[in-house]
């Protein structure tokens, strides 16, 4: 049986040519570690020019949960906790790392689970701003809040984990509470790139670094062999940040690897082109996938795309295609989500047609 071909997820290639031939040219290099060599100065320079804030702080590290986990510490007090969506990937997907390093997940409800007709909307996975004012609100009007774990940050992340989008306005206002509150938002970027070259979205780099006060720019999934690349927005940053990152096992000695990638990412816009094949190829499959019928769970504008499929079907699939389960649906059919990413042709499509 040959391999299978993949659409599980978005990080499952090496890396973009482009990373992959410059760190071959390095060769026998040598260069300062932990990040503090001229290759990631370099980097954080574009990025910030990027992100029109010449004032941000930027470092980088080696992957989303790890990112996530230390970014999260960095913000809260022992006895604080952080605000997120209950599909949220702190929530959902990462194995209770938050909670292991001592800080609670406070999860909000989702916008769109009410009632069925809204949970297939395009709000699942987010948060709105009026839900948070009131978990705030409720929060500090209770007597015994002392006693209780504090509302210390706002996670989201853009993507959601339903591939959703939030829009300017959603992050203006979501935003605005979090300044009045004086509560950092942090915003999760792993696939930042597809968010932003989404074909339906209103949000720019500079939207986001001007209304968040950290976020991160994904690697990962976007073309890096590994890597994140931590923002932070308005000064924020720990004065000693790199205790912190290396008590969390954090700390890469050979840093300038990290800084080498997203050196080459935010060269000639390179992030954003690669970004932008993933969703033209999404919505590529999107348009196959309904001319045979099939039926969506939910409007995703982004590189993931959720299907329903008969479990006879997926018996089929499961020798030839790699899909991520996502949820059961009935008794008769499950959820699956089916990612493009960015060097995914249009041959891949044709073959993964050819099964579906």
């Amino acid at each position: 049986m040959g391999q299978k071909i993949s659409f599980s997820s978005d990080y499952t290639r090496n890396a973009h040519p482009a990373i992959l031939k410059r760190l071959t040219d390095m060769g026998f290099e040598q260069n300062v570690g932990y990040g503090t060599d001229p290759i990631c100065e370099s980097a954080a320079e574009k990025i910030k020019k990027a992100c029109e804030c010449p004032g941000a702080e930027v470092f980088f590290l080696i992957g989303g949960t790890q990112t996530n986990q230390t970014i999260i510490d960095m913000l809260l007090e022992s006895y604080e906790g952080v605000v997120a969506a209950g599909t949220g990937h702190i929530a959902a997907h990462e194995a209770g790392a938050i909670e292991f390093s001592g800080h609670k997940v406070l999860t909000l409800p989702n916008e769109g689970e009410e009632t069925d007709t809204e949970r297939y909307g395009s709000n699942i996975g987010k948060i709105s701003a009026k839900d948070l004012e009131a978990y705030l609100d409720t929060f500090f009007a209770d007597g015994n809040h002392e006693h209780m774990v504090f509302p210390g940050a706002v996670y989201i992340s853009h993507p959601t984990e339903y591939g959703t989008l939030y829009t300017k306005k959603e992050l203006s206002d979501i935003s605005e509470v979090c300044r009045q509150r004086q509560i950092p938002l942090f915003l999760d970027g792993a696939r930042l790139g597809y968010g932003l070259m989404s074909k339906r979205t209103d949000v720019t780099l500079s939207d986001i670094a001007q209304l968040t006060d950290v976020f991160y720019i994904g690697g990962t999934k976007v073309g890096a062999m590994f890597g994140e690349a931590v923002v932070f927005t308005k000064g924020g940053k720990p004065r000693h940040h790199v205790p912190i990152i290396k008590q969390h096992g954090a700390l890469l000695a050979k840093g300038w690897l990290l800084g080498v990638q997203f050196d080459t990412l935010f060269t000639d816009d390179l992030y954003f082109s690669i970004s932008k094949n993933a969703i033209d190829m999404a919505e590529e499959l999107k348009s196959r996938l309904k001319e045979k019928n099939y039926e969506f769970f939910l409007d995703s504008p982004t590189n993931q795309q959720f299907i329903i499929v008969d479990n006879d079907k997926l018996n089929e699939l499961d020798e030839n295609v790699g899909y991520s389960f996502w949820e059961k649906y009935d008794d008769n059919h499950t959820v699956i989500r089916l990612a493009t990413d960015w060097a995914t042709t249009k041959e891949e499509l044709d073959t993964l047609m050819n099964y579906l």
